[in-house]
């Protein structure tokens, strides 16, 4: 299992911009066999950070998700709209392997 941690640096003057990019990717995360665990936009603190998590079973079905996106209309429209919008200035991406009781 493989928990991936996306940090965004956003333009704050469109974080409702963002909003909507991040209820795109939601249910196309999950369309492709992910366990999406949200976006968490600013709140107390920095106004430019935003954060996603989702986990997929392994990392060869992230990747199988990654190729797949790169494919699929209605993910390369999310990724249009965010390129549009110019909501996102950068974003670094980790991977984590989650703990359990």
């Amino acid at each position: 299992m493989v928990t991936i941690y996306i940090r965004y640096v956003l333009d704050p003057a469109k974080l409702a911009a963002f909003e909507h990019y991040g209820q795109l990717w939601i249910p196309l995360v999950e369309r492709f066999g992910g366990q999406h665990h949200g976006y968490f936009l600013p709140g107390e603190g920095a106004n430019n950070v935003a954060l996603a998590l989702f986990t997929f079973d392994s990392l060869a079905a992230y990747e199988r998700y990654r190729q797949q996106a790169a494919q699929d209309p209605a993910c390369q429209a999310a990724f249009q709209f965010a390129e549009d919008t110019r909501c996102i200035i950068s974003y670094e991406r980790s991977f984590f392997r989650p703990v359990f009781a």
